[in-house]
């Protein structure tokens, strides 16, 4: 199985090596193509001088040419490429190049068909132009002009065309070395924090949660990937830390009721108590405490696992905050703590039973923990479609306990009094309540004073 960072670096080297095949080969084209049209200029340029060089060869007044500047201007031309003859007006012949230089001509002609048919893959052939040489007066000649058609590149132009083609070829090496260079730079660059992320989440696999890798990346990618890994290592170190402390927390919760029934028991039989009403009674009250707690943990082990069926009805949760208000009147009127309410009237369509055990364990905590002050209860429009506020001027929630006080048998008296509490269970039950009608719950401490605001949103 190939690495990653070879296979970012491969592809990283295969994009700009393709690309810049691609480019140079239209490099190359287009620019042979310019070179060549250029040529072609030059060779007609080239055609135009002979015929008005020659064309200065002639005497208007001998009307005659001068063949000696004639023969040095053919054989000037031919080693360029360009075979010349004169003719006369009638077509007689005064001067013609494979007279002078037949054996030079042949090598011209195969020197140059060689190198355009087979250096440079160019379907030609050697073509006759003639062009007429005119006077102010009159036509005095005509110039044949055999050349390699449709161009030809002289020994001068094929060498540098050569070293263009080489500098170009030169050129795209060094640029596919560097692209090398650079891909691996950025292969490397981008699987380094991808490999501290899978060393990290090994040693997490191993139990290691402290393990933190480096979040400052290039990218937005690479820093949500180191970001969610030390999430991740940070939220199994908590789970580790609950795991422990929910075993603690039941063994607590189960040893309590445990240890009371069984100094009973022993002090019935050992004599030192009798079985009457009041010992049994005290029996069957640790009993009923040990029912409710595994009720309690049936219950949110079924909510916990989306599994709670809702009996949903329509209502007005009004009524419901009502009743629930009602229960709580004679322990609210015992601590001698006002109540106040502002509750609208909001239609539902929920749980009654439910809901109702939610307000009954948010009212329970109110009430357990406020000694003096009272409790406010708003029912309003709220950012979904209903919120319920339950404010009280209790002892407050610490800033360290507001994260964790929906967490099962979290309790922010660590000392677990039962005099101002139960298991902790009742909080993790009313959260996942709520989460199964597709509301909210949360808490804050209230605003300038002690106390805690719970918020239910429907």
């Amino acid at each position: 199985m190939i690495k990653l960072r070879n296979y970012i670096a491969l592809v990283y080297a295969l994009f700009i090596s393709l690309a810049l095949a691609v480019l140079s080969l239209f490099i190359n084209v287009f620019s042979e193509r310019l070179f060549s049209e250029y040529i072609r200029e030059n060779i007609e340029n080239e055609s135009m001088e002979i015929v008005d060089t020659l064309s200065e060869q002639y005497d208007l007044g001998t009307a005659q040419f001068n063949l000696d500047a004639v023969a040095i201007i053919g054989n000037h031309y031919l080693h360029r490429g360009f075979l010349i003859s004169l003719v006369d007006v009638d077509g007689g012949s005064l001067w013609d190049i494979y007279e002078a230089h037949i054996e030079q001509c042949h090598f011209i002609i195969d020197n140059i068909s060689n190198r355009m048919l087979n250096e440079h893959r160019l379907d030609g052939s050697f073509q006759n132009n003639q062009f007429t040489i005119t006077l102010p007066n009159a036509e005095v000649g005509k110039v044949n002009i055999e050349t390699f058609y449709p161009y030809f590149y002289t020994e001068t132009e094929a060498a540098f065309l050569r070293n263009l083609n080489g500098y170009f070829l030169t050129i795209g090496i060094v640029f596919v070395l560097i692209s090398l260079a650079v891909s691996v730079f950025l292969a490397a660059t981008i699987v380094r924090p991808i490999v501290r992320a899978k060393e990290a989440a090994r040693k997490i696999a191993g139990g290691d949660f402290l393990t933190q890798i480096p979040e400052k990346h290039f990218t937005r990618e690479l820093h949500e990937l180191a970001q969610s890994v030390n999430e991740l290592a940070q939220e199994l170190a908590n789970g580790e830390q609950w795991q422990k402390r929910l075993t603690s927390d039941v063994a607590h919760e189960l040893r309590t009721p445990l240890s009371s029934l069984q100094c009973i028991i022993h002090a019935m039989i050992d004599g030192f108590m009798k079985p009457d009403e009041a010992s049994l009674k005290s029996c069957s009250e640790e009993i009923d405490r040990l029912h409710k707690l595994i009720e309690d943990l049936n219950m949110l082990s079924v909510l916990e696992r989306d599994n709670l069926i809702l009996n949903k009805t329509n209502f007005d949760l009004s009524e419901l905050l009502t009743n629930t208000i009602q229960q709580f009147l004679p322990l609210i009127n015992e601590k001698e703590l006002t109540i106040t309410s502002n509750i609208a009237k909001a239609p539902v369509y929920a749980d009654f039973d439910r809901l109702k055990q939610v307000f009954i364990n948010i009212l329970s905590n109110a009430v357990k923990y406020t000694d003096s002050g009272g409790i406010t209860i708003i029912a309003a429009k709220g950012p979904r479609n209903w919120r319920v506020s339950i404010a009280d001027t209790g002892i407050g929630i610490s800033e360290t306990d507001l994260p964790h006080i929906f967490k099962r048998f979290y309790r922010s008296d660590k000392s677990r009094n039962r005099g101002t509490g139960g298991a902790g269970i009742g909080l993790a039950i009313s959260a996942a309540i709520i989460t199964a009608h597709g509301g909210n719950i949360s808490v804050e401490r209230a605003n300038g004073k002690s106390g805690s605001v719970f918020h239910v949103d429907l």
